[in-house]
C-alpha cells in the first residue's frame, strides 16, 4: 500500500468529521435559538405588566423614601381626622334609620312621633356642626402628606375633589343633603296632621232660628282641649324649623272657612246690595232690621269664639301673632261685609224714614262698641278699625244732618196747597208718627247721644231738652201750616172738613204720648174743640142745608087739589134730588182719613138728612109714584140713600195711604218735589 495515499485519506476524514461536528453545532445553536425566541416571545406582556405596576410599588415605597419625622407623625394625623369623620358616619346611619318612623302617619302615634322628629333634628344639627370640622380634618391630613410626598400625587388629588365636593354641598343648604329630604318629608306630614285636625274639628254653627232670637245656638268652646294641645305640640316642632307662617296660613284658612259657613245659614246676600240696587231705605227696612242682630250674633258667639281659640292656641308665641291670626280671620269671614253694608245704608239718599234706620244702625254698633273695642282693638285689626270709625261718623253725621233740617222743610211745605181732597197731608200723618217716635223711649236716648256726639265736634253742647225742644218746635211748625193750609182753600165748606180732619188727626194721634204731655192740656183740649166747631160747621153748610128742601108748607093747608099738591111735591123731590146729586158729586171725592172721624160724620149726615126724607116719602110720596115719570122725583129709596151717605169720604188707598205703608221717597201726594235742594229730607 502506497503511504502517501493513506495519509490522503487520514485527513478527509478529519475534515468530514469536523464538518459533521459543526453541522451538529449550529443545528444545537438554531434550536437554542429558537428556544430563546420563544422565551423572549413571551417576556414581552410580563415585562409591560411589571412597567404598569411599577408607579404603585413606587407608591407603596415611598414612605420607605420619605423623611424618617414625616413618616412618624402621619399616624397621629390621620387618627384624628379619621375619628371625626366616623363619628359623623355613625350619625349619618341613625338619621337612615329615622327614615320608616318618619315617613308614618302622625296621627296614630303624635308624641311618638315628635319625639323621633325632635331625635331627626338634633341628629342634624350634630352633623351640621360636625361635618365641616370632619371635613377640616381630612383636608389637613391631605395637605400634610401632600407636602411631605408621602401619598401618591393621583391618589391626593381624587382625594381632594371628593373633598371639594363634600365642602361645596355643605356651603348650599347641608340640612337637604345630609338627610335626603327626610326632614321637610316629616315636617309636611305634621303640617298635613295640624290642617286635618283643625278641619275635622271645625264644624259650623247650626242656626236653629232664622231670627236669632233667644232660640238661637250660642256657641260652644270651638276646639277640645285634648285637640288643642296637639296643635300646640306640632306648632312647638313645626316653629323650631321656620314653618310657622306656613302654619298660620293653614289655621286662617281653616277657621275663617268655618266661620263663613257658619254665617251662610243665616242668608247674608242682602250685604252685598249696592246704592243703586235699592230706591229707597224703606225698601230694605228688613235687611237693616236683620243685620242688627245678625252683626250681634257674629260678634258674640262667631268672632268671640276665634278670639279666644287664636289666643289658646297661639298663646306660647306672643300676642302680635295671635291678634294678627284673628284680625284675618274676622276679615275674610265677614265682619268688613257687615261694616261695608251699613255704609252702603249711609250712603243712600236722604228721606226721613233714614234718620230712624241710621239711629238703628247707631243703636248696634254702640251696643257692641265694648265687644268691638275688645276684639278689634289692636294693632293688627287696623282695617276694621278704620271702617268701624268711618261707619259711625256718617251715620252720626246722616242722622244729625236729617233731624236739624225737618223743621227747615216743614216750613218750605208752607207755601205748597193743601191736599185737593181735603185729607190730612202725608206731611201731618208722617211726621206726628215720626216725632213720637223720636221721642219714645226706643229712639231718644238714642237720637240724644248722637245729637251731642255730633255737636261735640263742632265743640257745642247739647242736651236731651234740646232735643225735646227742638222737636217740639217742630210740631208747632206743623200745626201753623195746617192753619195757613185752611184758610188757602177757596171753598168753605172743604176748607172746613179740611180743619176737622187735621184737627182731629193731631188731638188723636198725640193723646197720651209724650208729645202730647209736653204740649200741654190746653193745647189737646183746643185741637178737639177745633174738630167739633169745623165738623159743625161743615154740616150746617152743606148737608144740613138740604132737608129745606123738603118743606111741608103749602101742602096741609093747600086747597087747590090733589094734582095741584102732586106738583108742588114733584118740584120740592126735583129740588132735593139735584141738591143732592151736586153735593154727593162733590163730596164723594173728598176723604176723611180716620175711621172714627169718617163714621161719625157719614152718621151725623144719615141723621140729618134721613129721618126728613123717610118722612117726607112717606106722607107724599105716593103722590108721585102713581105718575109715568115717578122715577124722576121718587129717585132714591131710603136704604139706598143711606148706604150712599155711608159710603161717602173713603180714602182711596193707592192715593191715600198712610205713608208709612208705601215706598217713601221725596215727594208728597200734593204735587211737590223737596228734591229742591240738596239737602231736602221731607
Amino acid at each position: 500500500m502506497d503511504i502517501s495515499i493513506t495519509g490522503n485519506d487520514g485527513k478527509n476524514k478529519i475534515c468530514i468529521d469536523n464538518l459533521i461536528a459543526a453541522r451538529k453545532s449550529l443545528k444545537l445553536s438554531l434550536e437554542k435559538s429558537k428556544i430563546l425566541g420563544l422565551a423572549l416571545d413571551k417576556a414581552g406582556p410580563r415585562l409591560e405588566e411589571i412597567n404598569q405596576r411599577l408607579p404603585s410599588l413606587e407608591a407603596a415605597v415611598r414612605p420607605i423614601r420619605a423623611d424618617k419625622d414625616a413618616l412618624a407623625a402621619v399616624g397621629g394625623h390621620i387618627n384624628r381626622a379619621v375619628g371625626p369623620a366616623a363619628a359623623v358616619l355613625k350619625v349619618f346611619d341613625a338619621v337612615h334609620g329615622l327614615e320608616k318612623s318618619l315617613l308614618s302617619d302622625p296621627r296614630n302615634d303624635l308624641p311618638g312621633y315628635l319625639s323621633v322628629l325632635k331625635r331627626l333634628e338634633e341628629a342634624l344639627r350634630f352633623l351640621g356642626d360636625n361635618c365641616g370640622l370632619a371635613i377640616q380634618w381630612l383636608e389637613d391630613i391631605v395637605e400634610y402628606l401632600e407636602d411631605n410626598r408621602i401619598a401618591d400625587g393621583r391618589y391626593l388629588s381624587n382625594l381632594k375633589t371628593s373633598l371639594d365636593g363634600l365642602r361645596e354641598l355643605q356651603n348650599d343648604g347641608e340640612r337637604i343633603h345630609l338627610d335626603g329630604g327626610l326632614l321637610d318629608a316629616a315636617l309636611d306630614k305634621l303640617e298635613n296632621e295640624f290642617r286635618r285636625l283643625l278641619t275635622v274639628h271645625s264644624v259650623p254653627l247650626p242656626m236653629s232660628s232664622p231670627s236669632l232670637g233667644e232660640q238661637a245656638c250660642i256657641a260652644p268652646s270651638p276646639l277640645p282641649v285634648t285637640v288643642i294641645q296637639k296643635l300646640q305640640a306640632i306648632l312647638g316642632r313645626l316653629i323650631a324649623n321656620n314653618r310657622l307662617e306656613k302654619c298660620i296660613t293653614i289655621y286662617i284658612e281653616v277657621r275663617s272657612s268655618n266661620v263663613r259657613a257658619s254665617l251662610k245659614g243665616l242668608d247674608l246676600d242682602y250685604l252685598e246690595i249696592s246704592v243703586s240696587e235699592f230706591n229707597d231705605v224703606q225698601s230694605i227696612e228688613g235687611y237693616i232690621a236683620q243685620w242688627g242682630k245678625h252683626l250681634e250674633f257674629a260678634v258674640k258667639h262667631l268672632f268671640e269664639a276665634e278670639f279666644k281659640l287664636c289666643n289658646d292656641v297661639f298663646e306660647r308665641i306672643g300676642l302680635d301673632v295671635w291678634m294678627g291670626c284673628f284680625a284675618k280671620i274676622a276679615a275674610q269671614a265677614g265682619i268688613l261685609a257687615f261694616l261695608q253694608f251699613g255704609k252702603t245704608i249711609t250712603e243712600s239718599k236722604k228721606e226721613p224714614l233714614k234718620l230712624l234706620k241710621l239711629l238703628d244702625i247707631f243703636a248696634s254698633l254702640n251696643k257692641l262698641r265694648l265687644d268691638f273695642n275688645r276684639l278689634f282693638g289692636g294693632a293688627a285689626c287696623v282695617e276694621i278699625q278704620n271702617l268701624t270709625r268711618d261707619l259711625i261718623k256718617s251715620v252720626i253725621d246722616g242722622a244729625a244732618e236729617i233731624f236739624w233740617e225737618i223743621f227747615i222743610q216743614i216750613e218750605l211745605q208752607r207755601q205748597i196747597p193743601p191736599p185737593k181732597d181735603g185729607s190730612i197731608p202725608k206731611l201731618v200723618c208722617f211726621i206726628t208718627e215720626y216725632c213720637n217716635k223720636l221721642l219714645g223711649d226706643e229712639y231718644r236716648p238714642i237720637l240724644t247721644q248722637v245729637i251731642v256726639i255730633h255737636q261735640s265736634w263742632k265743640h257745642k253742647k247739647f242736651q236731651e231738652i234740646n232735643l225735646v225742644n227742638e222737636v217740639l218746635k217742630i210740631i208747632k211748625a206743623v200745626d201753623l201750616n195746617l192753619e195757613t193750609w185752611v184758610k188757602a182753600y177757596g171753598d168753605g165748606t172743604l176748607s172746613c172738613l179740611f180743619a176737622m180732619n187735621s184737627h182731629w188727626h193731631l188731638y188723636k194721634h198725640l193723646k197720651g204720648t209724650k208729645i202730647g204731655e209736653l204740649m200741654g192740656d190746653a193745647w189737646m183740649k183746643e185741637h178737639e174743640q177745633y174738630k167739633e166747631y169745623y165738623a159743625a160747621i161743615f154740616l150746617r153748610e152743606s148737608w144740613g142745608k138740604l132737608p129745606g128742601h123738603l118743606s111741608r108748607e103749602g101742602l096741609i093747608l093747600f086747597s087747590g087739589g090733589r094734582a095741584t099738591a102732586r106738583d108742588l111735591v114733584k118740584k120740592r123731590l126735583k129740588t132735593f134730588n139735584e141738591a143732592f146729586d151736586d153735593m154727593y158729586k162733590k163730596q164723594s171725592g173728598w176723604v176723611i182719613s180716620e175711621r172714627d172721624l169718617r163714621e161719625k160724620t157719614c152718621q151725623l149726615i144719615v141723621q140729618t138728612i134721613l129721618p126728613v126724607y123717610r118722612s117726607y116719602m112717606q106722607t107724599y110720596g105716593p103722590l108721585v109714584e102713581q105718575d109715568a115719570s115717578s122715577s124722576k122725583y121718587a129717585k132714591y129709596t131710603v136704604q139706598g140713600l143711606e148706604q150712599m151717605l155711608l159710603s161717602l169720604f173713603q180714602p182711596r188707598r193707592e192715593r191715600y195711604g198712610s205713608f208709612k205703608g208705601r215706598p217713601t221717597g221725596s215727594k208728597f201726594d200734593n204735587g211737590v218735589d223737596l228734591r229742591r235742594t240738596a239737602s231736602a229730607v221731607v
